[in-house]
């Protein structure tokens, strides 16, 4: 983790702006890979041409084969609980985007469900405004129960060993280092939309 940013102050913010933040679902239509019945998932050169702008260094989209295909919009300024209500858009943590962290969030009832299908060896393809483009291979997928899950500070249980943790650790695990993209949404469970954390990290290939 870089020195200017602590991670006390990184995951309580992340986790009282994004994870904590009561919504509504709204009415759109399911994304790419999302639900049985969506549309045709388009070819990588398809939807390039459909998420450059010409701006260079500025994330546009995220493509993950026969998985999911988001445009991906920035967070306003100052406004780090900004998360897009658009099905078939992810939002770029911005924050973490100042730690070189390429973080994408994403409602679980909107493009967020489409995380739900990723797993470890798949390639990410982060495409880039003027139509760069990088490639990630996923390495780890974590989900974990929040005790409290309305509680900013509460601890949180990993699901694959049963272990208890801080909201420090896990997102030290999964944001703090060197370039690397971080999936991020919600697990929706016994009629609790914030239930638990999913989190998809991949490391440059």
């Amino acid at each position: 983790m870089k020195p200017n940013l602590t991670l006390k102050f990184f995951s309580v913010l992340l986790v009282a702006a994004f994870l904590f933040t009561a919504v509504m679902p709204v009415e759109a239509a399911a994304p790419y890979g999302g639900r049985i019945g969506v549309r045709a998932f388009p070819s990588f050169e398809k939807f390039v041409s459909t998420v450059t702008n010409g701006q260079t260094g500025v994330v546009r989209g995220v493509y993950v084969s026969d998985v999911l295909a988001l445009r991906v919009v920035q967070q306003p300024a100052g406004n780090a609980g900004f998360v897009s209500r658009n099905s078939n858009v992810a939002t770029q943590f911005g924050m973490a985007a100042d730690q070189g962290v390429t973080g994408l969030l994403a409602h679980n009832y909107l493009a967020g469900q489409t995380f739900f299908n990723l797993a470890v060896g798949q390639e990410v393809r982060i495409v880039y405004g003027n139509g760069a483009v990088k490639t990630y291979i996923i390495s780890a997928v974590y989900q974990y129960q929040a005790l409290e899950p309305a509680n900013v500070y509460s601890d949180l249980v990993d699901l694959s060993n049963g272990r208890r943790v801080t909201v420090g650790d896990v997102f030290g695990a999964v944001y703090a280092g060197d370039d690397h993209v971080t999936f991020q949404t919600c697990i929706k469970r016994d009629g609790n939309a914030s239930w638990g954390r999913l989190f998809v990290v991949a490391y440059p290939a």
